[in-house]
Order: structure tokens, then sequence, then C-alpha cells
């Protein structure tokens, strides 16, 4: 199909187009033309990805000079694959329709884990053991002894590439991480190299949220990409946690008794390279004399270690005089962590702001703050010097280094706190330092700053003027685009009561109550025995989940449901979360018909799609929202209100809703899909709550499925379920919820369009 966009030709590889999808492509392109960011909610399964790759790809064609590149990140491999079997489905259509190849270069991006071909190292399942292996195959000091002792291995891979791929641009086209490693393969080349050296010059990246939200990473990876593209944070609904995840940093006491052991052993290397050629050590300190940037010479090979981002004036400098001299920087360090040791003495919560723990250090052990800013760098380059092949055994001594370097340079919108012991067994003495960002913003700002437009999207981001407010930007556009149906293939409702209509609720005055715990087991009992092939439950924790199904046990509520399908538990081991998936599906194909009781902001309720047979119902029990006595949560909730005047209770029901709004619209995955969204907790029917829905939910959840019992949520189940069964064809959808080129062009639906138009936010 051939679109005109505002004046943009967008060749769109569908015979079909819905409503929302066009309007979606209206509001990007004004975003674009504007060079501005934008905060768009599209609704699950109504095709938002190919939408975006159609009007992008159309406008680095037409307009090669204003915009160059596509950066398209979102959070799993498995989504990152999906978005790469469009873009090839759009490069294809395009050269059957042109007749000419498109000319452009998508290149997808991910870790040496996924991307490594190495016939030992690729067997490898854990990721910093395979970072690990590389760098000892890889790094410039080993390739150098192998040069005179040929039994020293080395990666053949990279051998080749180093000699024969680093100046060839890899030809236009799209290559996923399998077209990657087969080219590599093909070629004698490593991919994961050829990648990371290939995106510098291709047209469209797609990568993880990472490369270019964690500063240890972003400044490696994603450094030299131009201010002339555009960012997409797919799937964005949860960005604000990732920003405060990738800046914030964690300390136990374990990790500081590592440390002190890292420190030892830096220390016999230290001694063994005096041995061996004293010269190495002085040729290093010539080096940090001269400032960190002319310093900082270290192949991408030996780029193991990430570090933050130090301000580009801070590595001009040389390093203080105080830890130049690497004895010296190791005894540096022994204090700093002795100190850290100390501090960890404690028998309450203590927080504090950076500059608190900046001075008290100063007063206790003589450390200033400006030798600790340069700390993660000083250790990156003596573990160069020293050539050590095992360098992800120093993780301990790199987060203790990566927390003094964060500690001393960012000192607004961080807190440090320290409790004696993990909440998860508080009488266990287990210390624990958390250096945790409030703001999010900090994370993501060098990105709005840098490119001239970054789209914020996710079919779950209602409210969605919450978005600017948190990540502190303009938006030149804001939508939230409702969903067109021919027919209502949604049945979201709200059971507040059982059919002894005893109030339900997971609030906790409410959830040891035998009487909600027997209701909520009913309800899923009844909705098993109307309910054909998948239901999907959602809990609010895992705690609550086990001490649930242990009540349904004792209660014989685990027999009732099982009496018309198989179980399966989501649990905290991935392994065993993938198997109970895959054995779920199982059971859905085959028609036995599968539960599967999970958690909100779990796996299962990120990245996996329940789409037709495998998801006709899902359950939310209880509103979900995050552990509230969380010091690190009252930390950033007296942030949010003090810096950006977000009341508690505001943000706390904003998160609980999007959490909901992700778990119930895994089961719509498209329009000829349908499902049933129960949320089973009386607080759900509140206006505050609903409010914070998306609108495509919101639209279906009028006032009479509000207060239902659990014998109206399945009498009203059969109801939809019989409607659903019958015959539904594509020609049923045609000039309403589906349009052909002609039909969207006809002035009707123009004008249709115009009035949704001013339905967006």
């Amino acid at each position: 199909m051939k679109l005109n966009i505002d004046g943009l030709t967008v060749y769109f590889p569908y015979e079909y187009i819905y409503p929302e999808q066009y309007l979606y492509m209206l509001e990007l392109k004004k975003a674009i033309d504007a060079q501005g960011h934008c905060v768009l909610e599209m609704p699950s399964g109504t095709g938002k990805t190919i939408s975006l790759l159609s009007l992008i790809v159309a406008y680095l064609k037409a307009y090669p000079t204003q915009l160059t590149k596509l950066i398209y990140c979102s959070r799993t491999v498995p989504e990152l694959q999906k978005v790469m079997e469009e873009l090839e489905h759009l490069f294809d259509y395009w050269q059957e329709v042109t007749g000419q190849p498109l000319g452009l270069l998508g290149i997808s991006l991910s870790s040496r884990k996924n991307l490594c071909i190495h016939p030992a190292v690729s067997q490898e399942r854990d990721g910093k053991v395979v970072d690990g292996r590389c760098h000892g195959l890889t790094a410039s000091f080993v390739r150098e002894q192998h040069k005179s002792n040929p039994s020293i291995p080395v990666c053949n891979f990279f051998e080749q590439y180093d000699a024969q791929g680093k100046d060839v641009i890899i030809p236009a086209g799209v290559y996923n991480l399998e077209a990657l490693k087969a080219y590599g393969l093909d070629r004698g080349w490593c991919p994961y190299f050829l990648a990371r050296h290939s995106i510098t010059h291709a047209n469209i990246i797609v990568y993880s949220y990472y490369y270019l939200l964690d500063p240890k990473i972003a400044d490696l990876v994603s450094k030299e990409l131009g201010k002339s593209s555009v960012v997409v944070f797919d799937e964005a609904h949860n960005i604000d946690n990732v920003c405060i995840e990738s800046m914030s940093l964690h300390i136990s006491r374990k990790t500081l008794d590592k440390c002190s052991l890292n420190l030892d052993s830096l220390k016999e290397n230290i001694q063994r390279i005096k041995d061996e050629d004293a010269s190495k050590l002085q040729k290093e300190y010539n080096r940090l004399v001269e400032g960190l940037k002319e310093a900082n010479i270290a192949r991408e090979t030996d780029v193991i270690m990430a570090n933050p981002i130090l301000p580009d004036e801070v590595l001009q400098e040389s390093v203080p005089g105080n830890i130049r001299n690497c004895e010296h920087f190791i005894i540096f360090m022994k204090r700093f962590v002795e100190y850290l040791k100390s501090r960890s003495h404690i028998q309450h919560f203590i927080q504090e702001s950076p500059a608190s723990f900046l001075k008290d250090c100063l007063q206790k052990v003589c450390i200033e703050r400006k030798p600790l800013r340069f700390c993660c760098e000083r250790l990156r380059s003596l573990l160069r010097t020293l050539e050590l092949s095992d360098i992800q055994d120093y993780s301990a001594l790199t987060l203790v280094a990566n927390f003094a370097t964060m500690i001393s340079t960012y000192t607004k919108g961080f807190t440090l706190i320290i409790e004696p012991y993990d909440d998860r067994t508080p009488t266990i003495s287990n210390p624990l330092m958390h250096f945790s960002c409030m703001n999010a913003s900090i994370a993501i700002k060098p990105v709005f700053d840098r490119f001239q437009t970054v789209v914020i999207t996710s079919g779950t981001l209602s409210p969605v003027e919450m978005y600017p407010r948190i990540l502190d930007f303009h938006p030149v556009t804001m939508a939230s685009f409702t969903m067109s149906l021919s027919r209502p293939c949604i049945c979201p409702m709200v059971v507040t009561r059982g059919s002894d209509q005893v109030s339900v609720s997971s609030k906790f005055e409410s959830r040891e109550d035998p009487a909600v715990i027997r209701n909520y087991g009913l309800l899923l009992a009844e909705m098993a025995s109307v309910v054909a092939d998948g239901i999907v439950c959602f809990f609010t924790s895992y705690v609550y989940m086990e001490s649930i199904i242990a009540a349904w046990y004792d209660q014989g509520l685990i027999d009732q449901v099982q009496k018309y399908k198989l179980l399966f538990i989501e649990t905290t081991d991935a392994a065993e979360t993938s198997l109970a998936l895959a054995n779920y599906q199982k059971a859905c194909e085959n028609g036995r018909g599968a539960v599967l009781l999970s958690v909100a902001r779990g796996k299962v309720s990120e990245g996996i799609d329940f789409d037709h047979h495998y998801g006709r119902a899902v359950i939310m029990f209880g509103v979900p929202y995050v552990y509230t006595q969380s010091r690190i949560l009252k930390a950033r909730l007296e942030y949010l209100r003090e810096q950006f005047h977000i009341r508690e209770n505001d943000f706390l029901t904003f998160d609980a809703m999007r959490h909901a709004a992700q778990c119930v619209g895994r089961a719509l995955r498209g329009k000829t899909d349908y499902g049933v969204m129960v949320f089973a907790d009386k607080r759900f029917a509140r206006t505050d709550k609903k409010n914070k829905l998306p609108k495509w939910i919101q639209e279906y959840l009028s006032d009479s499925v509000c207060n239902l019992s659990t014998d109206d949520a399945v009498q009203l189940t059969k109801r939809f379920l019989r409607t659903m069964a019958q015959p539904f064809s594509r020609e049923d959808q045609l000039g309403h919820s589906l349009l052909t080129l002609e039909q969207l062009m006809s002035e009707d639906v123009q004008q249709q369009l115009e009035r949704k138009v001013h339905l967006i936010v």
C-alpha cells in the first residue's frame, strides 16, 4: 500500500491498514518534522512496530540529509527479533513495488553471548563468563603473546575480522542476530565486533535500551551516533525504572569482602610485573600524567570493564598524583574499602546525600573527592597494564570503583541508603549499601539533548502526561489512540466480591482473610470451567502468590481447577519459568487447556504474548502496587514530591495501573484476537484507578461491568465467548477497523479520522 502521510510517500507492506496506524504515522511525522520529541500510546496488537518502521524508513529515503539514522530500542531479544522480522518484510515489499532495493543497512546488536560463534565460548550460558573468555582470547596483550608463542590460544574469528573485516562495509540489507552469525561464519569473521563496527554506518540500528541509557555502556557503543537521528523507545511504559536502574549501584558485605581479595590479587600481580618488566608500570604512569583522553588507547577488545561517563573536561585532566602510582592506588582503594566496611557496621537504617558521604569520608579516612572520581578509569588502566585474562574475577572491585566514581561525580538526584539487613531476611545481619538514582531524567537527558527526535511509545502509557513530568522533557506532541473495532473483542470487567458477597482485595488488611482467598480461588475455578484453552493469572508479588496457592491447596481449590485445566506456575528461576511456559503452550495447543499463575513485573508480564488460544482470559488478582516499605522507593517518592510536585499516591497508583494494563494487555495481540480481562479487586472500580488505564481499555469498561460478583463475571464471560465464537471474516472488518487505500482516502473516512484526532490527548 502506497500512502501519502502529510506529503510523504510511505510504502506500507500490507494490503490493509488500521485507522489508528494512519493517525499514528501522522503524529509521528509531526514530531520528526519539528525535530522534537513525542509520547505516543498505541493499543496492543494494532501494528505499532510496522507503522514506526514504514514512516521513518520513508523519511530516511526522502530526506537523507535531515535524517540519517533510526535507532530502535526495545527491552528483550525476542522483541528485537520481531522488529527485525518486520523490517525485513518492509525491505522486501519496497523492492517488490519499486523494482529497486531499498539501499539501506539495518542491523541488530546484542551481547557477545547472543552473537558469539566461537565453538567453545559460545557454549557458555552466563553472559559474564562469555565476556571474560572473549577478552581472554582477543585482548591485545594475548595476541602479542600468541605471536611469540603460538600455543597461547586466540580467537581465529576475531583475527580474521581484524585482518580483513574492519575496513569492509556490510552490503545493504537487514541483518538480525542469526543473519549476522551466518555472515560471520561464511567469512570467518566475529559477528559481535562486526556489528559493533557496523553501527557507525548502518541506517537502522536495533538494540537494547541499555546501549543508550546506561552510561557504563553507551559511552563505548553509541558515542559515534550523530544528532540527525530518530530514537525510538518501544515498550517504554517502564522506561523511568530502566533509567533509574542503569544509574544505581548496590553493594553488599559479600561484595566488599571479595573486593579485599581482589586488591590482594592485584598487589601480587603488580609485584609480578615489576619483576618481569617494570617499564610497563612506568609507561602507564607517564600516560596517566598526560590525561585520560590520551591515556585511553586500549583496543575495543580490551573494553570489558565498563566505566561511567566522566565529563570531557575531567577526562582531559591528569589522574591525581596520589593514585597514579599503582601501589599507591591499591593502598588508596584498600582504605576506601575499609571505610565502606566500617559504614556497613550499623544497627539501624541510614540515608544521606552524596555530599554528606564524601564529607564523612574526608573526615574519617582523609579521602578527597577528586581521586574518587578517577577510580574507575584508574582501575581500567591498571587491569590493562597487568594484562589479566581473567578480568571477570575482578567484578567486585569494578563495582566498588564504579561506586566511587559515581558518588563523587553525581551529587544531585541521588541518595545513599545503608540498611543493616535485607527486607526479606530481617533477622539476619546482612548490610546493604544502595547508591540510588531518584531522578529518571538524569540517564535519559543526554539522549534528549543529543538526538533531534526521541519517540516514547507503548500500548500502556496512560496517563501519557505523566512521562514528560518524570522524565523532565517537553514533547512537541502527545497522543493516546483508541482502538477501532468491528466487534467488541475485549471484555474487561471488575470483580469486587465473591459469590458470598464478601469484598475481594489484595490490600494489606484483606490479603490474609480466608474468605478473600477462597473467593479468589472460586473465581479461578469457575472461570476455568467456562473459558476454553488458556487462562493467565497475575498476582501482585511472588510472596503473595505462594501464600495464596498454599491456602488454595488447603481449601481444596487447586483440585477444583485441575478438573478443568492443567496448572503451571512462574517462579523466580528463569529456566523453570521457560519450561513452564513451553508446557503451558503445549497444553493449550492439544486442547487440554491450562492455567498459568504468574506475577506482575515478572518475565511473563513483560515479554510474553498470549495471542489467541494461549490467553482467552487474563485475571489480575489485586492491584499490583510496588512494595511500599522499601527505603529506596520512599526516598524516590519524597524526591518526586519535592522536585516534580508529584504526590506519592498519584505516582504509586500510576505505577500500579500501568503494570496492571501491561498484564491484561497480554491477552489481546490483534484485532482478530479476543479475550476476557478480569480485574479482581474492589479498588479497580474507583475512578482514580480506572482513569489511569489506557483509553482502549476504558472504552469498554462501562459502569455496568465495574461492580460484579463472581457469578456475574462468569455469566458475562459465557455470553462474551459465545458471541466471539460466531463466524468472523476480514470482510466484517473492512471499512471500519480495516481499511483499503481507497477507503482510507474516501471523504467520509477522512472526516471520521479528523474527529478521532480531536480525541487525542
